[in-house]
C-alpha cells in the first residue's frame, strides 16, 4: 500500500459518493468502535487493510481463532487501489467475498495503453478463461467494507486503535506487546504495510533501491469522451497517468509527478489531464471529491517467514501502482497464507509455511519487475518514444500476444494449472 502523506478532508460533496461504503461499515460492525482484546489467540493479524482482512477471513472460515488489530482509529473511507483483477476475484470467491464485491463495481472488459489520442495497445479481458472475464473497478474502501462484513458475520471484528510495540518469541509462539496489553499467539501475520512494525520486530530486511516515486491521486467528476467501462494508462513524457472509471460517475486519476501537492485541486488536475490525457476532445474536471499524495518505493522483504512470524501484502513488497497489481497481490498472499496456516493448525506440517514463502516471494519479484517495466515505458525520452509506440501497436495486432498480456495483467498467469473452463 503506498504511504499517504497528505489528504484532502472529506466534505459534503464526498458524502454521497461514499454513502454506500459507510452503510456497509455500519451494517458490518454496528456502532461498536472497539473490541475486547483476547489474551490468547491462535493467530494475531496485524493490519486491518485488504490483506489483513482477507487473511483473517480465510482463517475464520476454517474455524481458526483469529484476532485482528489496526493502529488506525477508524477504517478509511477514501482509498488507494481501484481495480480488482480476475485472478484476485477467483481467490476472493474461495472465501465468499467475490459476489458482493462484483455487485458494487464497474466491470471493465478491456484496458488500453494510450499516447494522448492514440490507442497504442488494447488489452481484452472478455476472453479470459475465468468466471470473471473483466477487471473490476471499485474503491479499495468498498473492498475493505465487504471483507469486514464477511468477518463480522463470523464474529470477528477489528480491534482498533491498537498498536503493536514489540514481539517476543516463546517456545510455543509469540507474545505481542500492544499499547492495550499483551496477546499470546501461535502465529503473527504482518499485514501492516510498507512501514511494517511486524517486519521490523522480526528483524526481516526490506531490500530495494533508495529512490522513491511521487504520485498524486484523486477521485473526480469529469466531462470526458473516454469510455466509462474501460481503464486507461496514458504514457506521457512527464510520466504515466492512470484514468479509471468508478461507480457513481466518478473517475480515479493517479499520476507520477515530481512533487505532488498535499491537496490537489481542480486546476492542478486539469493541468495534468491537459498535458497527458486526450487532446482532440480534452477532459474537463468539474469537481474534486477528494485528493491525496503518496510516495512509493520498489522493495521486497528478504523473507516472508521468520519462525512464527509471517508477512503478506505491502509488509512484504511495495512497488509502483502501474498495472494495478499491489492490492491484488496482497489479497492473493493473504488467502494463500491463511490457507497454509489453517492447514498447519489442523495438523499439517510446518513446511507448508515455508512453501508459502517460497511461492509468494518470487511472485512478488515478478510483479515488481512488471510494474517497473510499465513505468519505464511511460518515461522513455522523446527519441525512443516512436519506436516504443510502433512496438506496442505491433504487439496489439497479434491476438495471441494480446491474450498473453491480458493473462499477465489479470494475474491468471499465477493460477495453479487446472483445466481451463470454457468462456460462455
Amino acid at each position: 500500500m503506498p504511504t499517504t502523506v497528505g489528504q484532502q478532508p472529506l466534505t459534503s460533496k464526498t458524502t454521497h459518493l461514499y454513502r454506500q461504503v459507510n452503510e456497509c461499515w455500519q451494517t458490518s460492525v454496528g456502532n461498536r468502535r472497539w473490541v475486547m482484546l483476547r489474551e490468547h489467540t491462535q493467530v494475531l493479524v496485524v493490519g486491518g487493510g485488504p490483506t489483513g482482512l482477507a487473511t483473517a477471513l480465510t482463517l475464520a472460515r476454517r474455524g481458526v481463532e483469529v484476532t485482528v488489530i489496526d493502529q488506525a482509529a477508524h477504517p478509511p473511507v477514501t482509498s488507494r487501489a481501484a481495480v480488482v483483477h480476475a485472478y484476485t476475484l477467483e481467490v476472493l470467491d474461495r472465501i465468499g467475498a467475490a459476489a458482493p464485491l462484483v455487485d458494487q463495481g464497474v466491470r471493465a472488459p478491456r484496458f488500453t495503453v494510450r499516447d494522448r489520442d492514440r490507442v497504442l495497445l488494447a488489452v481484452p479481458f472478455d476472453r479470459l478463461p475465468s468466471r470473471f472475464p473483466y477487471a473490476l473497478l471499485v474503491s479499495q474502501a468498498v473492498t475493505e467494507a465487504v471483507l469486514t462484513g464477511r468477518l463480522a458475520d463470523l464474529g470477528v471484528r477489528v480491534r482498533r486503535p491498537c498498536r503493536l510495540t514489540a514481539l517476543t518469541r516463546t517456545a510455543d509462539g509469540v507474545v505481542a506487546h500492544l499499547d492495550g496489553g499483551e496477546v499470546r499467539a501461535r502465529y503473527v501475520v504482518g499485514a501492516d504495510g510498507m512501514h511494517s512494525a511486524v517486519r521490523r520486530e522480526a528483524g526481516i530486511g526490506f531490500s530495494g533501491p533508495t529512490h522513491e516515486e511521487s504520485f498524486v491521486l484523486a477521485d473526480v467528476r469529469v466531462r470526458s469522451a473516454l469510455p466509462r467501462d474501460e481503464a486507461a494508462l496514458f504514457l506521457a513524457r512527464s510520466g504515466p497517468l492512470i484514468w479509471a472509471p468508478l461507480p457513481d460517475e466518478v473517475v480515479r486519476l493517479v499520476a507520477a509527478v515530481p512533487e505532488a501537492p498535499s491537496v490537489p485541486d481542480v486546476a492542478y488536475l486539469q493541468a495534468l489531464l491537459d498535458e497527458r490525457g486526450p487532446a482532440r476532445r480534452p477532459d474537463r474536471v468539474t469537481e474534486v471529491l477528494w485528493g491525496s499524495r503518496f510516495r512509493v518505493h520498489h522493495r521486497i522483504a528478504d523473507t516472508f517467514r521468520r519462525g512464527p512470524v509471517l508477512l503478506a501484502g505491502d509488509a512484504g513488497h511495495v512497488h509502483s501502482p502501474a498495472g494495478g497489481q499491489g492490492m491484488n497481490l496482497g489479497i492473493c498472499d493473504a488467502v494463500a497464507l491463511g490457507t497454509a496456516v489453517a492447514d498447519v493448525l489442523a495438523g499439517g506440517p510446518e513446511s507448508l509455511l515455508d512453501a508459502y514463502a517460497a511461492k509468494q516471494r518470487p511472485m512478488a519479484e515478478d510483479v515488481l519487475r512488471f510494474a517497473a517495466g510499465l513505468t519505464r515505458l511511460a518515461i522513455l525520452p522523446p527519441s525512443r518514444r516512436p519506436a516504443r509506440d510502433l512496438l506496442l501497436r505491433a504487439v496489439g495486432a497479434v491476438p495471441p500476444v494480446r491474450q498473453r498480456i491480458a493473462l499477465r495483467l489479470s494475474g491468471l498467469v499465477h493460477r495453479e494449472p487446472t483445466p481451463a473452463r470454457p468462456v460462455e
